[in-house]
């Protein structure tokens, strides 16, 4: 029963080797894809005052949802709409001494929508090569939260600060190549490989909380300011999708 189970997975992207799939003009797609980061390369600055043994900690989640609807303008060339809902967060620690006297925690939330063309490299068989260009852009929200105790003893104090954004903007681009494993005639598995830049602005008003000791309840000054943040990305990415073709009526 065991190797039943392992082998099913391997029947079903074998299934229907033989399927010949041929796209027509006016046929649509429709799909979504789950892609995951095998390597980036950003640009980050953060100073930490050095007082005797510390660790940091990074937790972060990326999720991302992009449904997608095309038209084949040619037997082998489709282009259309995407949609893009990217949720992330982030929160970083510092330690020392078994406390933790620092935290940053931010959470964002970019909506938009663009257009991508694909290409197919063949007309028969079950495995499709293609090559995709895809660009969208949108809007982009950010908050983020934290606090400070100074670690070092005397004096005792701590500050907070929490902030938000609205009307933040974020655009990607992504050239992908890959190949859709046919399922049958109308569905497929896309698996991909691709180079992506993004860029993100954001305009956020921050308040931050002065506490004499670090047991305080009220503030004793209360500060607030504008931060603008610019963030840009390039990244390689490694994908799976799910792809839906509905034929024209054949007459």
């Amino acid at each position: 029963m065991r190797n039943k189970i392992f082998l099913l997975p391997l029947l079903c992207l074998f299934a229907g080797s033989k399927t010949k799939a041929q796209f027509s003009k006016g046929d649509r797609m429709a799909g979504t894809s789950v892609a995951s980061f095998i390597f980036n390369s950003g640009t980050a600055d953060i100073n930490v005052s050095q007082i005797g043994s510390n660790s940091s900690t990074v937790k972060n989640f990326n999720i991302a949802i992009t449904p997608s609807l095309g038209w084949f303008i040619s037997d082998n060339t489709a282009v259309g709409f995407v949609l893009n809902i990217n949720r992330t967060g982030q929160k970083t620690t510092y330690e020392q001494t078994g406390s933790t006297y620092q935290s940053d925690k931010s959470n964002g939330l970019n909506i938009g929508g663009g257009g991508f063309a694909r290409s197919y490299f063949g007309k028969t068989g079950s495995f499709l090569p293609f090559g995709q260009a895809t660009v969208n852009a949108g809007a982009s929200n950010l908050k983020t939260e934290g606090f400070y105790y100074y670690p070092g003893g005397v004096p005792y104090f701590k500050d907070t600060y929490t902030g938000k954004s609205n009307g933040g903007f974020f655009f990607n681009g992504t050239l992908a190549a890959g190949l859709t494993k046919m399922m049958g005639e109308n569905a497929g598995l896309d698996f991909f490989l691709g180079y992506t830049y993004s860029s993100s602005n954001n305009t956020f008003k921050r308040t931050k909380l002065f506490y004499s000791t670090n047991t305080a309840t009220t503030p004793s000054e209360t500060r607030e300011n504008e931060t603008t943040t610019k963030f840009t990305n390039h990244g390689f990415q490694l994908g799976i999708g799910f792809q839906v073709f509905l034929r024209k009526n054949k007459k």
